[in-house]
């Protein structure tokens, strides 16, 4: 059966419109690769307004039925973008960002917030729940005047201070209980740095504390990598589980605002062992170090070539506090050509907006900026500045690709090709 000139039209029809969204979408990519990211103009609000969307429709609870801290992270994680958002704004512009920032940590101090933690740790449902809140309180008050705070916010702050600064004092180990029988220092991390914040927003009181912690942490390094490990022995702080991506691009972001010189080296070492660029392309972080193998898990989400998406994610904040401005927008512009993001003329999403717990990572990271201190310089490059060309190859590739065709035949209908070899034999 011989097709039809009306058939094989159709199908080139059906071809071009094909080609054209490939050649579209290569050239998208390249544009996104160009775009900065992680200035303050990359749709943060947008994404926001998403979240805030999504968390009215139940997604915090659709989170939680995912891992245990799924609730609690789209909450405060919304609430900490809404303080950098605010950091930024002149004093009497902040009204939306206090508004939002507080809606936020009035949702994790309920006992829908506090479901997954234990009333009987030290200090009151774990050093996770207690750190994370702290560091969002702490927020919430750097927003305000320091002549016109709420006293009751400033006490409460204060107060919270106090009980996780007395927990670390008592305990003969710099990594506090989570949950029971399990410690990360991640969750540690967070803590010790409210403190710091406490003592740039009121009187300091906290610095003997963190002294005693950063000596603790340093005699409890992992071995085999020299970063703060993993997870690690309740009782005595002792490495239980080698350093990892998801842990650390969240450990360096946090370091830096403890002690600078400590963070900066910490996070240097970070990079050296877990920024890698699968096939040569585009970089991303590695759940585990270099020469390293293990299996993803529920915080690293499945493993590409070794990456770990939600590292990647993390780690976009943790170069922006530290000055790398070249790896977090080398990081968040390769995150937009992967990602999917769509926006409207008010939102932005990422993946179609089918986890927002994700775009909430995103949005933190990409507004993310130090609260108790700024790097004095930029680290030295982490990539180097032709990376983006082997990915613009690939991409003008696959752009040109549906075209070569119509090419040829365009070449023959002009007889190009016999001019040619006759002007080649002459």
């Amino acid at each position: 059966m011989v097709a039809s000139p009306a058939s094989i039209g159709g199908v080139r029809r059906v071809g071009a419109v094909i080609g054209v969204l490939v050649t579209v979408m290569s050239v998208g990519g390249m544009v996104r690769l160009a775009a900065p990211a992680v200035s303050a103009q990359s749709g943060v609000r947008a994404q926001l307004a998403f979240i805030r969307d999504a968390l009215g429709g139940g997604a915090a609870e659709d989170a939680q039925r995912s891992f245990p801290e799924g609730y609690f992270f789209l909450h405060a994680l919304y609430g900490l973008t809404w303080v950098d958002v605010g950091r930024r704004e002149p004093v009497g512009q902040r009204a939306e960002a206090l508004r939002e920032a507080r809606w936020a940590l009035d949702r994790l101090d309920t006992p829908q917030g506090r479901a997954p933690f234990s009333a009987t740790l030290t200090p009151s449902y774990g050093i996770f729940y207690a750190g994370w809140t702290n560091w969002l309180r702490g927020g919430v008050l750097s927003l305000q005047p320091a002549d016109r705070r709420d006293a009751r916010e400033a006490e409460r702050f204060a107060a919270d201070s106090a009980g996780i600064g007395r927990a670390f004092d008592a305990a003969g180990t710099p990594y506090l209980e989570a949950y029971p029988g399990q410690a990360w220092p991640v969750d540690s991390t967070v803590a010790m740095a409210s403190l710091r914040l406490h003592d740039v927003l009121l009187p300091a009181r906290f610095g003997a504390t963190a002294d005693r912690w950063l000596a603790g942490v340093r005699s409890r390094l992992d071995p085999a990598t020299g970063l703060l490990p993993h997870r690690v022995d309740p009782g005595t702080g002792a490495p239980a589980e080698v350093a990892r991506g998801t842990s650390q691009s969240m450990i360096t972001r946090f370091l830096f605002e403890i002690d600078p010189a400590f963070g900066r080296a910490q996070y240097l070492r970070f990079r050296d062992l877990f920024v890698t660029r699968p096939l040569g392309l585009g970089p991303a972080v590695r759940e585990f170090p270099l020469g390293t193998d293990g299996a993803g898990d529920v915080d690293s989400g499945p493993l590409v070539f070794g990456a770990s998406l939600s590292a990647t994610v993390v780690t976009i904040g943790a170069a922006r506090v530290q000055g790398d401005l070249g790896l977090a927008t080398a990081l968040a512009g390769y995150g937009d050509l992967v990602g999917f993001p769509a926006s409207t003329p008010w939102t932005r999403r990422y993946g179609f907006g089918l986890v927002p717990v994700g775009d909430a990572f995103i949005v933190w990271s990409k507004a993310s900026s130090g609260w108790v201190g700024r790097p004095a310089e930029a680290p030295p490059r982490a990539l180097p500045l032709w990376w983006p060309v082997p990915l613009v190859l690939v991409l003008a590739t696959l752009g040109l690709a549906p075209w070569l065709g119509w090419a040829r035949r365009v070449r023959s209908r002009l007889g190009l090709g016999s001019w040619l070899g006759r002007a080649r034999r002459a």
